[in-house]
């Protein structure tokens, strides 16, 4: 059965919006007192927001940010707590295959576009404290936002996170709470704490307002292209915030016939975690059953993702299907990027890697891969 809660005005002095919970249809306004997943199925929310269309001629002389897409956006903006996101380069690879550098973001990685939506919201929400988990980089990325926001923040990390991450973190003046076990207990661990009165949960997996910061990153690639997208946008999914990103900016783009048709979506997983891959090839909506396993691509190795069925319903949709990369592969690909002078973290070189081994797949089109985060967090593999 649907719950309706009457949504309050928008934070921003906009239009109206409502959290609304894809599976079940449960909304509720968009306020500090609203909780931090649909209460009657626990899922992470959607957003009810309509973008408008985003007029390639009306964008000279605009924000040199992410910001500078307001229309698209459901946050009036530029907020004061930008540090000028986007806008990252757009560099070749091959004939066919281009890069989009978002490790040159101000936190080092492509979370930073999720991050400061959701830290301008938390500003205007006003809460006590802000609770945010993560296995580094949206970790980072909230608390450097959270931190220009003037929000005192605590990070759950997994107590195998990279040493440089946690430092990264505690630079921003976040207190860091190490959880022993894997990604999922660190985020069981922020979920109990998410709870407490007073405090605003962060979360780049059940907040909408991430997806929609992500999203950007496909505004840019139409931009950049002049007006198109490539015939293929390849993405690493571990919670799937850069993919369903990527699914709402085509969508809207389409709809607003701004492009003429929507490009597949090529999902890349860690073949040592890949429960959507593995349910995608085997024709099931939910995530497979999948366990913690160690691997390079620690920022993707998600067992369990919440979002998982938005996720395979937005490969789906788009034409695209999924890939999975070893750790021999990404061991390669990172260095093989490094040789070419882009030195990257070894869960940002998922995409390059599974380019590299499957050109098949793309279909003999062009195609854009994210290196989504410097390789000073982690080091060589």
């Amino acid at each position: 059965m649907t719950q309706t809660i009457t949504p309050h005005p928008d934070p921003s002095g906009s239009a109206p919006r409502a959290y609304r919970c894809p599976e079940d249809g449960t909304r509720a306004p968009v306020e500090a007192a609203a909780p931090w997943c649909c209460p009657v199925c626990q899922g992470p929310w959607d957003l009810d927001f309509a973008a408008g269309a985003v007029e390639a001629k009306s964008l000279a002389g605009r924000a040199g940010s992410l910001w500078r897409y307001a229309e698209a956006l459901p946050l009036e903006g530029p907020p004061p707590i930008t540090l000028g996101e986007g806008r990252t380069p757009l560099v070749p690879l091959t004939d066919t295959v281009s890069a989009k550098l978002d490790f040159l973001m101000p936190t080092l990685s492509f979370k930073d576009r999720g991050a400061v939506v959701l830290a301008e919201l938390a500003r205007r929400l006003g809460p006590e404290r802000v609770i945010a988990d993560s296995s580094g980089n949206a970790g980072t990325s909230v608390a450097a936002y959270m931190a220009r926001a003037g929000l005192p923040t605590t990070v759950y990390v997994p107590e195998s996170t990279s040493p440089k991450k946690v430092e990264q973190i505690g630079a921003h003046g976040a207190r860091v709470e190490r959880v022993p076990g894997d990604r999922e207990a660190t985020a069981r661990a922020a979920r109990a704490a998410a709870g407490t009165p007073g405090t605003f949960y962060a979360s780049h997996v059940f907040n909408p307002y991430f997806l929609h910061g992500t999203k950007t990153y496909v505004y840019e690639l139409w931009e950049d292209l002049g007006g198109r997208l490539p015939g293929s946008i390849v993405v690493p999914v571990g919670n799937g915030t850069l993919l369903l990103g990527a699914a709402l900016a085509t969508a809207e783009l389409y709809a607003h016939g701004l492009i003429p048709e929507r490009p597949a979506l090529v999902a890349v997983q860690a073949e040592a975690v890949s429960p959507l891959a593995r349910a995608f090839h085997a024709g099931a909506d939910a995530p497979a059953d999948a366990a913690a396993a160690d691997t390079l691509a620690e920022g993707i190795a998600i067992p369990n993702p919440p979002r998982g069925r938005q996720i395979l319903r937005a490969v789906r949709e788009s034409g695209g299907t999924f890939l999975t990369v070893t750790e021999n592969q990404l061991r390669t690909a990172q260095h093989d990027l490094a040789a070419r002078g882009l030195y990257v973290e070894s869960t940002g070189v998922a995409c390059w890697a599974a380019a590299s081994a499957s050109p098949e797949v793309l279909g003999g089109g062009d195609a854009v891969v994210p290196l989504c985060g410097a390789g000073v967090k982690t080091g060589l593999g």
